[in-house]
């Protein structure tokens, strides 16, 4: 009886700038009102990577309020234009550009986003403000420890939720918040978050 060998992944290389047509691809990421000013106090630190690390160019649109990046031929690695557009939509979501910095140094890095009513959807009015300050905790205590706990960097912007880490990471520190927006008090949801992020310690 003949056995079937195990199908192996391709491992194609990185496509490179000669490949393309005429080599230029560009990404635009629209900047929502309230996150103009801090854009334009970091744009140093977003354009200096960017430019100088990725060997791409980037600009702010004025007329549609939308940052363009676009490859040109210092653009060694295609995917680089993929990462410089992850990296700023990182900080237009809130991330600090440090944090935001980790996805262009990184390769298995993500940012999750969700909103607590995909959660629960009859949330309103006073109870959703309850679940957005569980989730908070006093003093952001309750979102510093999940932080801490699972390795992740987490944003509350009003109802939305934007999670960056690896994929594993983000799970944990996904189900840990959606069990406090489901109302479980934070003492069983941190006893549960250090069940599941010892069992991943050993397993590493």
């Amino acid at each position: 009886m003949d056995v079937a060998e195990p199908v192996q992944r391709p491992a194609f290389p990185p496509v490179k700038r000669e490949k393309l047509a005429d080599g230029t691809e560009v990404r635009k990421i629209a900047v929502p009102a309230h996150r103009y000013s801090p854009l334009k106090e970091n744009w140093m630190k977003l354009f200096t990577p960017i430019v100088e690390r990725l060997g791409l160019q980037i600009r702010f649109n004025l007329k549609n309020r939308q940052v363009e990046i676009r490859s040109c031929k210092e653009t060694e690695d295609i995917s680089n234009l993929q990462k410089a557009a992850d990296f700023v939509k990182a900080f237009i979501c809130g991330f600090e550009v440090d944090d935001a910095l980790a996805l262009i140094r990184l390769d298995d890095l993500f940012v999750d986003s969700f909103e607590i009513k995909d959660v629960k959807s009859s949330l309103k009015g006073d109870h959703l403000n309850r679940a957005v300050g569980r989730l908070a905790g006093k003093g952001g205590r309750t979102k510093f420890t999940i932080e801490n706990v699972t390795k992740t960097r987490i944003v509350l912007a009003d109802q939305k939720i934007h999670i960056l880490g690896s994929y594993h990471n983000i799970q944990i520190a996904k189900r840990a918040i959606c069990n406090l927006i489901l109302g479980s008090p934070p003492s069983k949801v941190y006893g549960n978050l250090r069940a599941v992020a010892g069992r991943s310690a050993d397993r590493f």
